[in-house]
C-alpha cells in the first residue's frame, strides 16, 4: 500500500510538473500590430487617388538634382521600376512592371535612402496618358503627390481597405470645404437651445450639425450626411470616414458672419456648442512627414 501511495504522489507530481512546464512554455498571442499611418494620413491619400497599387520595387535610380524639377529641400527624387502585386483600387489595364517618380526624405546624415529590391510599398496615383489621344500608358503612373508612397504593412493596408470600402457606400459622407450658414434658438425652458449648422461640401451634397441643449446644461449632438435631418442619428465613431470628414474638414472655430439674422448672444451660444462639437470630435491627428500637399 505504501509503495502504492508513493507511486500514486510521483505520478501527480510528475503530472502536474509537465502540466506547468506545458503551460510555462506555452507561446502568448502576439500583439496585433498596428499601422505607423494614423486614419487621417490614409485618407488625405485615399480619397484623393484614382489608383491604390501593391507593388514590390525591382529597381531604383537616383535623379541628379538637375533633373528633378521642383525638389524640396531636404529630398531626394527616384525613378522607380515596381512590380505589381495588386490593384487594390482603379480599373483597367496595368503592366506587371510599372515606374514612376518619387521624392523621399533624407536621412540624418543628408544622404538620400535606399530603397531595397522587392521592398513592399503602397502607391497612391494616377495613369499618365499615352501618346494617343484618350490612350493611357499602362507600364508608367504618376504620383498624386512628389512622396505619396508608404511602405507595405498587413495593418496599413487593412486600415487603408477599411477606408476605400466606406469610399464606394451609397451615400459616403463628402468632404466638407466650411460653413455654409446656421443658426441658434432659445427652447421653451430656461436654458434651453437648438443650434443648427448647414455645411458646404465639395459636392454639394448636404451634411448638417445638430446641437440641443438641455435645461440641465447638457448638450447632444448629431450629424447628418443627407437631406433628413435625423437627431437621433449616432456621433460619427473615431476613425471613420464621417469622423475624419468632420474632425478634418471643419474650421476649428465658428465663423459668426454665417449665423445671418441670429441675435449676439444666441451667436455666442452657438459658438459654444460648435466648441462642443469639436471636443467631442477630437484632433485630426497626421503622422506623415511632410504633409500631404495635395
Amino acid at each position: 500500500m505504501r509503495a502504492l501511495a508513493l507511486a500514486t504522489v510521483a505520478g501527480i507530481a510528475l503530472f502536474t510538473n509537465c502540466f506547468s512546464d506545458a503551460y510555462a512554455e506555452s507561446p502568448t498571442p502576439a500583439a496585433v500590430a498596428e499601422s505607423p499611418w494614423s486614419y487621417a494620413d490614409l485618407a488625405d491619400l485615399a480619397t484623393v487617388a484614382p489608383m491604390v497599387i501593391e507593388a514590390r520595387v525591382y529597381s531604383t535610380a537616383l535623379l541628379k538634382p538637375e533633373r528633378a524639377p521642383g525638389l524640396a529641400a531636404g529630398f531626394a527624387r527616384f525613378y522607380v521600376e515596381a512590380d505589381v502585386v495588386s490593384l487594390i483600387r482603379g480599373s483597367g489595364p496595368l503592366a506587371a512592371r510599372i515606374s514612376y517618380l518619387v521624392d523621399l526624405p533624407l536621412d540624418a546624415k543628408g544622404k538620400p535612402p535606399k530603397l531595397k529590391k522587392k521592398q513592399p510599398v503602397l502607391l497612391f496615383a494616377r495613369p499618365v496618358a499615352g501618346a494617343a489621344a484618350g490612350s493611357s500608358s499602362t507600364g508608367s503612373v504618376q504620383l498624386i503627390a512628389p512622396h505619396a508612397q508608404l511602405p507595405w504593412d498587413a495593418a496599413t493596408e487593412s486600415r487603408l481597405r477599411a477606408i476605400l470600402t466606406e469610399l464606394v457606400k451609397p451615400g459616403a459622407p463628402p468632404a466638407i470645404t466650411g460653413i455654409a450658414n446656421g443658426f441658434h434658438v432659445p427652447g421653451t425652458l430656461p436654458g434651453e437651445g437648438e443650434t443648427q449648422l448647414f455645411l458646404d461640401t465639395k459636392t454639394g451634397e448636404p451634411v448638417s450639425i445638430t446641437v440641443l441643449t438641455a435645461a440641465d446644461g447638457s448638450r447632444r449632438w448629431s450629424a447628418a450626411f443627407g437631406e433628413i435631418v435625423d437627431e437621433s442619428a449616432p456621433i460619427p465613431r473615431q476613425n471613420t470616414l464621417g469622423w475624419y470628414r468632420l474632425a478634418c474638414g471643419l474650421p476649428r472655430s465658428l465663423p459668426l458672419s454665417k449665423l445671418g439674422g441670429t441675435a449676439p448672444e444666441d451667436r455666442k451660444k452657438a459658438a459654444a456648442d460648435y466648441a462642443v462639437v469639436l471636443g467631442a470630435l477630437g484632433q485630426c491627428t497626421r503622422t506623415r512627414t511632410p504633409p500631404p500637399g495635395l
